[in-house]
């Protein structure tokens, strides 16, 4: 019908039957599929989207000035020539929700944009040509793509990659450009995502040239690539096409003695380099044998290795007078997390480089001033200061809010805090596990400098024996600020005595969480001095240390340390978390008081103690969601009290506890009682939310993990020690029962081959599996399973019959292992060792004792394991040479931990590292001695422990010790 000149209007006309793709077909509608509705865009304030949208078929009623004058394309179908000039009806075959979208954006009201709506209407606004949408689409994803805020929407990968070749085709650089940007911003979060691996080739290498590509660490992006790789040779089929973007996205080149990997697209032009220098050893070790990286291994060791043995002033001569990008770490202003951990190649060379802008190194002089502030470590620390903050441009990174810097060792931590102060002001987090040269004023100075941190990890090992004396000793300096840390972690600290504590917790007064587990010098009176000046405390882990009787008082608020006036509010009622692992000399009315005070307690461990029943049946508290009672005496009447009371019980740990089973007067099992007294507690357990960990021992059977059915269905991890009888029936329920187990530890336990097939077939997320002392018939049948999960893998006295050949097998069936301990493999020889290194070149921990002859010829072979950080080799042959631990210090640089035994020794002993060596990682050392026995005919029987030599360095102090038991 032909429109009279007075007609102002124009009905559009949408049907559900023209919806172009992107329709969503799921949607339900409520009117009849040919009913009509008709709407006027005068009354959009009162629109019902979901209502319009049920309908088959839309007319909208829209002023035809409106529509000229906002939208190119109808200016040109109104006011042009075409036929639909002049009706008054014009069909738009167009997505009806996107369309109703535009109509309300043509007459000024506010759409939602999302990431799934966002190509629709960036559609929509180029087609019909309304320039209003288009800004508003190109507004919000610029905002997008720059905000720091993590509270933004965040683009799902899938709708990212569409939008990207949407833009390609029609957007020109604008949209590609920007999706490029929003990857490299959030490469992290996106790197994890199911679709990561369907990123095109292109848009990935976009990302990776981009100046804002933000990962915690060089590792981060290699491990990501690395996935890609694998995901693109799955979805090519391995086809030669992809050859170029697939096993040779990583080409190697070489520039002045250093070496660089670098990404390459098939375009010469897309060039940008993976710092491999800046890898841990574990990383490059561990994907030895990874697609797209195995050949780059020997380079990029060699290249990690000499980085590590450069002085920083040595480094910057080394450098050439352009920017050192292979040796800057990545920093961007998006950078929220640092994880410098495992990189102890780095110097304070490495951090200085990666906090300096990009034109500072335009002025050809710049390694002259660099090299004048990094030359001399101990010049005077006024001079240091003004060299540090008054010639070089330092930048500051306001987003950065938690670093890794654990196993760094041979940065200086006084440069360390320094720069760290001047370039993240706003840290919040930092954890420097492993380093054995911080020390107590080094964590003042961490308190004083970073007026924001609030938490600090500082764990080391545990020393096996409590040390003579201290190896520090701490003054105070006068007033200093408080500080706002609410976590700390001293875990091993066997340097800290008395007086560091205190100087640290007169700092510290918002403390909540305390970890001194280890710090064995520590005194009970200390303990109960931080406690009670820390009045916020509500986490505390005080496992083998002298917490004891003023502790307890101090948590009850019935004694004073700080000769302050005593608050009579008692801190035990607040706490959420107490362990107090072998905590000795604690008297049953103090252990009583305490326990029947921790009403909001969430985690209680208690094992290796002397709580009794009558304790534990005084626990007043309905939110525990971890006990530990471990190697007690604790009964099942009291457990069963406790977890009727705490609904939310997530772990149980009981193994050790005799008294689970009943005993007859004359010691004797009472199996008639038992099964009564178990089903108790499980049943208590399975009217629980569910158990993620269990470890059980005494009166654990079959019925037991039956009757556990309904709360083991979201299990993690299972430890099963002595006194339970499984049987392989259990042992085969436990996949179907707990189809997300990803540990299981086994002790003394019934097993076959059968039982065993079952569990590594059908549980896909194992992670750990440990079998010790287990007794039935096993073979190597049971390890041909593919496990690429599994991570740890114990072996003790369970399969004696172990070959090199079925070693060999391991190493195909679990590729990934990186701790294992073989105990008792008897048949096993000098040609494991290669087999061990080529197989699990990323190995961390490596136990290996009483196997045959593998060290008969030295351990020459097992170098190839370069990661290693816990080696115990013990009688497995008289032949590692008496060198073997100054070797291993260079040959192992992440090396901490070493147990031997003299029986092993080829010239009967070993050389032990000098007090003075600070250049090395090794903190504890273990040699065992033992002396042969004959039996009354004169045959010699197995060796016998006598003793062992411990040696100790602790960052200041090299001592040693020799103890009458076998550690």
């Amino acid at each position: 019908m032909a429109l009279s000149s007075l007609d102002e209007f124009v009905i559009l006309v949408l049907k559900k039957d023209h919806c172009l793709q992107h329709e969503d077909a799921s949607s339900s509608s409520s009117a009849p599929p040919s009913q009509v509705i008709s709407i006027s865009a005068s009354e959009i304030v009162s629109w019902d989207l979901s209502e319009i949208l049920a309908y088959a078929s839309v007319k909208i009623r829209v002023h035809r000035t409106r529509l000229i004058e906002e939208s190119s394309y109808f200016q040109g179908l109104l006011s042009g020539s075409f036929s639909e000039s002049g009706l008054d009806h014009i069909s738009v075959d167009w997505n009806l929700e996107t369309f109703l979208n535009l109509v309300m954006c043509l007459y000024g009201y506010a759409i939602d944009v999302t990431s799934t709506s966002f190509l629709p209407l960036f559609e929509a606004a180029l087609y019909f040509g309304v320039e209003r949408l288009l800004s508003i689409c190109k507004t919000w994803i610029s905002v997008l793509v720059s905000s720091n805020d993590p509270a933004s929407p965040k683009l799902d990968l899938s709708d990212l990659i569409q939008m990207w070749s949407f833009g390609l085709e029609h957007a020109g650089d604008f949209l590609p450009d920007l999706c490029a940007a929003y990857l490299a911003k959030n490469f992290m979060l996106v790197k994890s995502d199911e679709y990561f691996g369907s990123v095109p080739y292109e848009l990935l290498i976009s990302c990776i040239k981009h100046p804002h590509l933000t990962v915690h660490s060089e590792m981060h992006l290699a491990d990501a690539l690395l996935l890609w790789l694998d995901a693109e040779r799955r979805m090519s089929g391995f086809s030669e096409s992809r050859h170029d973007n697939t096993v040779n996205l990583m080409e190697q080149q070489k520039e002045k003695g250093m070496t660089h990997v670098y990404l390459k697209s098939v375009s010469p032009t897309y060039v940008k380099k993976v710092r491999f220098s800046l890898l841990p050893l574990s990383f490059i070790a561990g994907r030895s044998k990874s697609h797209g990286f195995s050949k780059f291994v020997d380079q990029s060791l060699e290249s990690v290795i000499k980085l590590k043995k450069i002085p920083s002033t040595y480094l910057v001569d080394s450098l050439t007078d352009s920017p050192p990008a292979d040796l800057r770490l990545r920093l961007t202003e998006y950078t929220e997390i640092l994880d410098l951990s495992g990189c102890r190649q780095l110097n304070e060379a490495s951090l200085l480089l990666s906090v300096l802008p990009n034109s500072y190194f335009s002025n050809l002089r710049w390694r002259k001033s660099l090299k004048s502030f990094l030359k001399n470590p101990e010049d005077d620390e006024r001079n240091r200061e003004h060299l540090s903050y008054g010639t070089l441009p330092i930048l500051s990174f306001e987003s950065l809010k938690e670093i890794d810097m654990s196993k760094c060792q041979r940065l200086n931590y006084k440069f360390v805090i320094k720069c760290f102060s001047k370039s993240f002001p706003s840290l919040r987090k930092l954890r420097a596990a492993y380093l054995l040269n911080i020390k107590v004023f080094t964590v003042l100075e961490l308190l004083q400098n970073f007026r924001q941190l609030t938490e600090v990890d500082l764990t080391v090992d545990i020393a096996p024996i409590i040390p003579v004396q201290a190896s520090l000793f701490y003054s105070g300096r006068g007033h200093c600020s408080l500080s706002n840390i609410t976590r700390l972690t001293l875990e091993g600290r066997s340097d800290i005595c008395d007086m560091g504590l205190q100087s640290i917790s007169r700092l510290c007064d918002s403390l909540c969480y305390l970890n001194i587990k280890g710090c064995a010098l520590l005194s009970d009176a200390c303990i109960a001095y931080v406690i009670q000046r820390c009045k916020y405390l509500c986490s505390l882990i005080v496992c083998y240390t002298s917490f004891s009787e003023n502790s307890i008082l101090a948590l009850c608020a019935s004694i004073s340390m700080t000769n302050e006036h005593m608050d009579s509010n008692s801190l035990a009622p607040k706490l959420q978390m107490l362990h107090m692992s072998k905590c000795e000399g604690i008297s049953e009315t103090s252990l009583f008081n305490l326990i029947s005070q921790t009403q909001k307690m969430k985690s209680l461990c208690l094992r290796d103690t002397k709580v009794s029943d009558s304790v534990l049946c005084e626990f007043p508290g309905s939110s525990l969601e971890a006990l530990d009672i471990s190697n007690t005496t604790i009964s099942w009447m009291a457990l069963v009290r406790v977890i009727s009371r705490n609904p939310n019980l997530k772990s149980l740990k009981a193994r050790g506890c005799k008294n689970l089973l009943q005993l007859q007067g004359d010691g004797r099992a009472d199996y008639s009682f038992p099964l009564f007294s178990a089903h108790e507690v499980f049943k208590s357990l399975s009217k629980g939310s569910g158990l993620e960990e269990l470890e059980i021992g005494w009166g654990f059977s079959y019925f037991s993990l039956e009757s556990l059915r309904p709360a083991v269905s979201f299990l993690r991890a299972i430890s099963v020690g002595l006194g339970a009888s499984l049987g392989e029936d259990a042992l085969k329920l436990l996949s179907s029962a707990c189809p997300l187990l990803e540990s299981i530890v086994l002790y003394f336990q019934e097993i076959s081959d059968s039982a065993l097939a079952s569990i590594l077939t059908s549980l896909k997320h194992l992670q750990e599996l440990a079998l010790s002392y287990c007794f039935g018939d096993i073979s190597i049948q049971s390890f041909k399973f593919s496990m690429p999960s599994l991570r740890k893998l114990r072996l003790e006295r369970v399969t004696r019959w172990m070959t090199s050949d079925d070693l060999f097998i391991l190493t195909q069936s679990c590729p990934n292992v990186t701790e294992l301990s073989l105990v008792g493999c008897l048949h096993l020889n000098s040609d494991c060792q290669p087999i061990i290194s080529g197989g699990w070149p990323g190995m961390i921990s490596l136990h290996l004792e009483e196997c045959g002859s593998i060290t008969d010829n030295g351990v020459t072979s097992l170098y190839g394991c370069i990661a290693l950080e816990d080696l115990l080799l013990r009688h497995n042959g008289s032949g590692i040479q008496k060198s073997f631990l100054l070797d291993a210090t260079l040959k192992f640089p992440m090396l901490r931990l070493v147990s031997l035994d003299m029986c092993d020794a080829k010239e009967g002993g070993f050389d032990a590292p000098e007090e003075e060596e600070g250049s090395h990682f090794l903190s504890i050392v273990k040699i065992s001695r033992c002396k042969s026995e004959r039996c009354a005919l004169g045959r010699v029987l197995a060796p016998v422990h006598r003793e062992t030599l411990v040696m100790l360095w602790n960052g200041q102090n090299y001592t040693k010790t020799l103890i009458k038991q076998r550690l």
